[in-house]
């Protein structure tokens, strides 16, 4: 039970996210596309709110700084991906056939999936990105690093991300969803915490 002051930013807020799930986007680039009097604080204030209510959340940069990590720029994520369907005003046909959006929705998915795995538990959640280098997801249960990446093309595309935070946290582990690694299906069947063994 928490006083919301602006419950159309809120609300508006919420509809920007599930439109923008699995990107990365500023606070200042959000109240842009919000057209609304509001604050970077009051934004990040909303977004742990929603995270709260199981709806959207903001992922952060993983940096070895846990401050820099928190003040980084969040990559949106919802905790059900109907939200972000309902939204998109999209057929499944519709969005089989939108590759760009197919590839969110399957990300937004594993997103959503290891968000709600990883309640409750000592895993933190990430993404790592560093000039035009990124991997999707980052997950941390104490000095154990493990890295995601989600393809849902069958085109072989370059793992350059993956590769890059490899020869900076040569321990990690490094998995692929989708295309040549393991099947979408398979992961979300598989409990989170048999991945760390």
């Amino acid at each position: 039970m928490t006083q919301v002051n602006k419950p159309a930013l809120l609300r508006r807020l919420f509809q920007l996210g599930c439109n923008y799930s699995g990107q990365i986007l500023s606070y200042q680039k959000m109240l842009g596309q919000l057209h609304d009097v509001g604050n970077t604080t009051t934004l990040a204030h909303y977004l742990e709110l929603l995270k709260g209510a199981g709806m959207l959340a903001g992922i952060h940069k993983y940096t070895s700084q846990s401050v820099r990590s928190r003040n980084s720029n969040p990559k949106l994520q919802v905790l059900n991906t109907a939200l972000m369907s309902a939204q998109s005003g999209k057929s499944f046909k519709e969005a089989l056939t939108d590759r760009a959006f197919w590839g969110r929705i399957t990300e937004s998915a594993i997103g959503a999936y290891l968000l709600n795995s990883i309640r409750e538990t000592q895993i933190e959640i990430y993404y790592w990105r560093e000039k035009n280098k990124e991997v999707d997801f980052i997950l941390k249960k104490g000095s154990s690093l493990f890295a995601i990446e989600v393809k849902s093309s069958l085109r072989n595309e370059a793992l350059s991300g993956m590769h890059a935070f490899s020869k900076l946290h040569p321990s990690a582990r490094l998995l692929l969803i989708g295309s040549d690694g393991i099947a979408v299906e398979t992961f979300l069947k598989t409990p989170i915490d048999k991945w760390f063994y």
